[in-house]
C-alpha cells in the first residue's frame, strides 16, 4: 500500500516507494501487475524499484514472482533476538508446551494489532494458521484480549475500529457481549478466544508485564474445540497465569 502524501517527509518519497513494493510482496501481490495494483505506483517506477530492491537482497525473483528476500530474514531475525522479551520467554513456553501438549503462543501489540513473536505448535488437533510474523486484530485473538486487559478505555473503540476493517460477512457487531467478557476476564486476569478468531479453535491467554507494570506481551494456549471443552478452559488460567507471571518476573515486574 502506498503512503498517504501527508505522513511522508520531505526528500524521501522514493524510499516510501520502495518500502510500499516490500509490503505489497510481504502481502502477497508476487507478480509485477498485482504489485503496481497493491501500491498505485506506475509500471515502470515500481519494475525499477523492484529491480533495485532484488539486486539488495530484499526481494526475490524466480518463476514465482516476487517474494520476500534473504536480507529481510536477516533483518528480522536481528529485530527478534533485539527484543529480549521472545529470549526471556523461550524456556517457559517450552515447558508450557511440554505441560499442556497444544500450541503455545507469544505475542505484542504493534500498531493496534497482535503481532506474534513466537510458536509452538501442539502435538494433537489440527494445525492452525498463526505463525512468527503473523497479525491479526486485538478484539479477534485471545492475545489480543490478554494485552487489553488492562485498557477499558481502549475495549470499545478498538472493537469498533477491529470490526470496521473486516470484511462484512465477517463482523460481528456484539460490542455489548464483547465488553461483558472483558470485564469478566480482566477480574480473571486471563482471556479466552471462543472460536472469534478461527473457527474450530479456542485459547487461554494472559498478560506479560514488565519492571513498570506495564503489559509487554501475551502468551496462550490453543487447541481444537475438541481438547478445549468449558470445564478444561477454566483449568488452563492457573497454569497460563503462571507462566506469563513467570516471564514477566524476569522482566523485572513484581506482584504486589
Amino acid at each position: 500500500m502506498t503512503l498517504p502524501t501527508d505522513d511522508v517527509p520531505p526528500g524521501t518519497q522514493t524510499l516510501a516507494r520502495g518500502l510500499s513494493v516490500i509490503r505489497a510482496v510481504a502481502d502477497g501481490a508476487h507478480g509485477l501487475r498485482e504489485i503496481v495494483e497493491s501500491t498505485g505506483l506506475g509500471r515502470s517506477s515500481t519494475h525499477r524499484l523492484a529491480q533495485l530492491l532484488v539486486v539488495t537482497g530484499f526481494l526475490r525473483h524466480d518463476n514465482r514472482g516476487y517474494t520476500l528476500g534473504p536480507a529481510l530474514i536477516e533483518l528480522g531475525f536481528k529485530a527478534l533476538h533485539g527484543n529480549p522479551l521472545p529470549l526471556v520467554a523461550r524456556p517457559v513456553l517450552e515447558e508450557l508446551s511440554a505441560t499442556v501438549l497444544d500450541t503455545v503462543h507469544l505475542a505484542v501489540e504493534d500498531g493496534g494489532s497482535v503481532l506474534y513473536l513466537d510458536k509452538l505448535p501442539g502435538s494433537r488437533g489440527a494445525e492452525m494458521r498463526s505463525r512468527i510474523g503473523y497479525r491479526m486484530p486485538l478484539t479477534r485473538a485471545g492475545v489480543g484480549k490478554a494485552l487489553l486487559l488492562d485498557a477499558a478505555d481502549r475495549w470499545a473503540g478498538q472493537y469498533a475500529a477491529d470490526e470496521a476493517a473486516l470484511p462484512p460477512a465477517a463482523r460481528r457487531g456484539e460490542l455489548d457481549e464483547f465488553l461483558t467478557r472483558m470485564q469478566t476476564y480482566a477480574r480473571a486476569g486471563a482471556a479466552m478466544d471462543l472460536e472469534d478468531n478461527e473457527p474450530g479453535i479456542r485459547c487461554v491467554a494472559a498478560p506479560i508485564r514488565d519492571a513498570s507494570r506495564a503489559v509487554v506481551g501475551a502468551v496462550s494456549v490453543s487447541a481444537t474445540t475438541p481438547y478445549m471443552p468449558d470445564e478444561r478452559m477454566r483449568g488452563l488460567i492457573p497454569v497460563v497465569r503462571r507462566a506469563a507471571g513467570r516471564i514477566s518476573a524476569a522482566l523485572g515486574y513484581q506482584a504486589t
